[in-house]
């Protein structure tokens, strides 16, 4: 299968050297979506000063000598040099036909890069809160992506499970006892036991005392304190893989790769900026100052590598990650997805990278991407927290997603079993949440509201999930397999067209997903995909259609649109249900 746009652009770039001769090889045919035709060639506005004539001109001569065998029906030459083109019908049916014979869907595999991926990162023996959510969601979409377009995604859940607190939350778990139900609340209600080891460290000063000593051991390497430290990590995990397992993400305990892991390289990396002199002392801490990062009043932004007691900044440790991800994984591209507040500072640390040689010069060797995420916000457009300023626990946003759409679905299907009710309620309380979130852009904030996400109607997760229940519904009536329906296709209605080409769009889509990290134009895409299909049903009967041939073709259209709408849904990580 070949994208019409794909297919076209050849086309025209061969008429160019025909007609113009070989200076023009290579030119951009420029090939954009049209209103007025299924494309429009803008390639005649873009070279006539360079060739020293009128667009219209160019743009006749371009339709002259163009020659695509059955891909188009008509070139007409508009305005002051646009030319509309139109595909044939027959060509349009038969890329359809390649589409729904393609276990991939038509979508390309890419030549193949390794790309390590930096996204939900939460703390060890902390609550993850809402501002994890999306980094979550996001890098995991973006994973998915890459990975279907063929790349070596490298996950780095890059978790904080190092540094000062740890002397305090070690010193709690000797004194309730490893195996205690107050250890064990860590895998259910991790906040509780970090406030009760901050309550003593607070109130105690034999405790505090102790907890700063048990810090020094910590990072010496005492193997007992490892060990009570290990535990606290085995605790944590079993928290996060709950929350994961709710969300429906794909990372696991191998993809842990947090801040504790690159503990050894800071010494070494702090010895290296300095012999470099890419470092230098600011008042007992060693510090980066790079050109062109100011602050308030013009005064240098430093990096801090190192401070004044000795402990190490989160830049060292984010030197280390780059390092580790350019000379180890051999990355060749990195992607960040950090929230939007942390974009100095990251651009401060690939800077330092860059000139330590732990990042090659030319950006184009390894590319390193922000993927800046933006905030969540409540009703009154401020950052979403609890009534007394706290951060918002995520699992209680997702537990009350899932028994909003539980409502809906017990009023709604009151017929079905228990079990498949709450299946559904799971499925569409999680995927409201998760596609509100990556169907407005990355770095944008928005608000956080539930009856809008599980609404069935508008640009929700809730009406693709009911697209595809409504499709199943239909092929199942036709006793139909979705993957095996192969009758020819016909384009014969306006309809029937329009939903065709919209088909066609999926590889175009995943590749530009998967080269600026929007998985919100995915969003886009499927929307306007299941509103096309909406519209082909109401003007082409399938069931019902007036011959075999064309009820045969229909239902192709049916279930290639089906298995887009679950591929598409997939990547985003939205599961949709048999039936709703």
């Amino acid at each position: 299968m070949v994208a019409p746009i794909d297919a076209l652009a050849p086309a025209v770039q061969s008429a160019l050297v025909a007609a113009f001769g070989e200076d023009v090889r290579g030119a951009d045919p420029v090939v954009r979506p049209s209103q007025f035709a299924d494309v429009q060639v803008n390639a005649a506005m873009a070279l006539a000063k360079r060739l020293g004539r009128k667009p219209r001109d160019v743009a006749d001569a371009i339709v002259e000598h163009l020659e695509t065998g059955d891909l188009i029906a008509s070139a007409e030459v508009s305005g002051p040099g646009f030319i509309n083109v139109t595909f044939s019908d027959a060509w349009i049916a038969q890329q359809v036909q390649a589409a729904q014979a393609d276990p991939r869907l038509g979508v390309a595999t890419q030549p193949a890069e390794i790309i390590p991926i930096d996204y939900s990162a939460p703390n060890v023996a902390k609550e993850m809160h809402v501002g994890h959510l999306r980094t979550t969601i996001i890098g995991d979409s973006l994973a998915r992506t890459l990975e279907h377009l063929g790349h070596t995604v490298i996950r780095q859940n890059h978790v904080g499970d190092w540094g000062t607190p740890f002397g305090m939350l070690v010193e709690h778990l000797l004194e309730v006892g490893e195996d205690s139900p107050e250890a064990h609340v860590v895998e259910t209600d991790p906040n509780a036991f970090y406030q009760a080891a901050r309550a003593k460290f607070d109130g105690s000063e034999d405790f505090a005392t102790r907890a700063r000593a048990r810090v020094v051991r910590l990072q010496a390497g005492d193997p007992e304190t490892l060990r009570l430290w290990g535990k606290l990590y085995d605790l944590s995990k079993v928290y996060f893989n709950k929350v994961y397992s709710t969300l429906g993400v794909t990372l696991t305990d191998d993809d842990l790769a947090g801040e504790s892991s690159y503990n050894e390289d800071l010494p070494g990396i702090c010895a290296d900026l300095e012999a470099k002199g890419i470092a230098t002392m600011d008042d007992g801490a060693l510090v980066v100052f790079l050109p062109g990062f100011t602050g308030r009043e013009d005064k240098p932004v430093p990096l801090f590598i190192r401070k004044s007691d000795g402990g190490y900044g989160y830049g060292t440790t984010d030197l280390a990650t780059v390092k580790h991800r350019v000379e180890d994984l051999h990355a060749d591209r990195i992607l960040y997805v950090v929230g939007v507040t942390q974009s100095l500072h990251l651009q401060m640390v690939y800077e330092t990278a860059r000139q330590a040689g732990y990042l090659p010069k030319d950006p184009a060797e390894v590319q390193v991407e922000h993927v800046k995420i933006g905030s969540v916000l409540g009703e009154d457009r401020k950052i979403l927290k609890t009534r007394s300023g706290a951060p918002l626990r995520l699992m209680y946003l997702l537990d009350e997603a899932v028994q909003h759409a539980r409502a809906y679905i017990d009023e709604a299907r009151p017929e079905l079993p228990e079990q498949e009710r709450a299946d559904i309620a799971r499925m569409v309380g999680i995927g409201g949440v998760k596609y509100a979130d990556l169907s407005v852009a990355h770095d944008s904030d928005y608000v956080f509201d539930l009856d809008r996400m599980l609404a069935l109607t508008g640009n929700t997760g809730p009406y693709l999930q009911y697209a595809t229940a409504r499709l199943r519904s239909i092929l199942r009536s036709a006793g139909v397999d979705p993957e095996a329906q192969d009758a020819p296709v016909l384009v014969t209605e306006p309809a029937e067209r329009e939903l065709a080409l919209k088909l066609l769009d999926l590889d175009g889509v995943l590749a530009q997903v998967g080269a600026i990290y929007e998985p919100h134009r995915l969003c886009t895409y499927l929307f306007e995909l299941a509103q096309t299909f909406s519209s082909f049903y109401e003007a082409c009967p399938v069931l019902k259609a007036d011959d075999e041939q064309t009820r045969a073709s229909r239902l192709t259209l049916c279930a290639l649109t089906l298995r887009t709408l679950v591929q598409g849904l997939d990547l985003l990580g939205v599961e949709a249900p048999e039936r709703m």
